[in-house]
């Protein structure tokens, strides 16, 4: 079974941080109808949906993927590159507990989940000069799954707060990105899918079973991933876009697992 984490929008959202999109005004009721939208189509698409606890006095805790790398064998606990972020992590350690080994990141460095991009057995790591995730953050993530067979390559992007808004995993050969933000060539083997020209938000996708989750306000990028025989679940989520956002920010997707006590 496919387990979703999420963590509701709260009251706070407003006052979340940004960097590449100016402030505007969030309507935060909005965007909890929108986020409970996305998670009934989890289920829909045969996820069960398992929430973490809420944190109305943190911003940005609905973009719970910073605070995680979940993979079959651990779950690494990030140090997310925004100060005001790293109060998120404790209460998603102790959901994933039961789910995963635990492995947490230590000062100073600092990674957000966001900028990880899993293609196989390969971890694709968002690296840019001011970014959130640093070299010593990705050397530690490195420490913690090269035990488990798992490559980590640094990928060079701009233009946008995360490697996963500039390119998602259609499948672990296939990615969708947008070229001015990062290179095809950095996804070694994967061959790109390149959003509309008119739609450079549209890079980020989320991977449910057989199925994409995309964002219905890019229709142009969705017919080019339709092309591609690819089965798209549009859905509206454009409030939550206003906080820097996206699809894959508002869930940790893993399968589900048991694991030993103590472990």
């Amino acid at each position: 079974m496919i387990i979703a984490m999420t963590r509701a929008v709260g009251p706070a959202l407003a006052c979340c941080e940004l960097t590449h999109l100016a402030r505007e005004p969030i309507d935060v009721a909005r965007a909890v109808a929108q986020h409970e939208s996305y998670e009934r189509l989890l289920v829909s698409l045969g996820a069960r949906v398992v929430r973490a606890a809420a944190a109305p006095d943190l911003p940005d805790a609905v973009f719970i993927e910073d605070t995680a790398v979940v993979l079959d064998e651990i779950a690494v606990i990030t140090r997310p590159g925004a100060e005001s972020r790293r109060a998120e992590t404790a209460a998603v350690a102790e959901a994933l507990a039961p789910h995963r080994p635990l492995r947490t990141m230590t000062a100073p460095g600092t990674l957000d989940g966001g900028d990880v991009l899993q293609l196989g057995r390969t971890l694709y790591v968002g690296l840019t000069a001011k970014g959130r995730t640093d070299a010593a953050g990705i050397e530690q993530l490195e420490a913690f799954v090269a035990p488990h067979g798992y490559a980590v390559v640094a990928v060079p992007f701009s233009g946008c707060l995360h490697l996963k808004s500039a390119a998602s995993a259609l499948a672990d050969d296939l990615v969708l990105l947008n070229p001015d933000w990062v290179s095809a060539a950095s996804f070694r083997g994967a061959r790109a899918v390149t959003v509309d020209p008119d739609e450079p938000c549209a890079a980020n996708a989320l991977r449910i079973g057989d199925a994409l989750v995309h964002p219905a306000q890019y229709p142009r990028t969705r017919a080019r991933l339709e092309g591609e025989s690819l089965r798209v679940a549009p859905l509206a989520y454009d409030e939550l876009a206003k906080a820097e956002g996206a699809l894959t920010c508002c869930s940790l997707i893993f399968e589900a697992r048991q694991i030993a006590a103590g472990r």
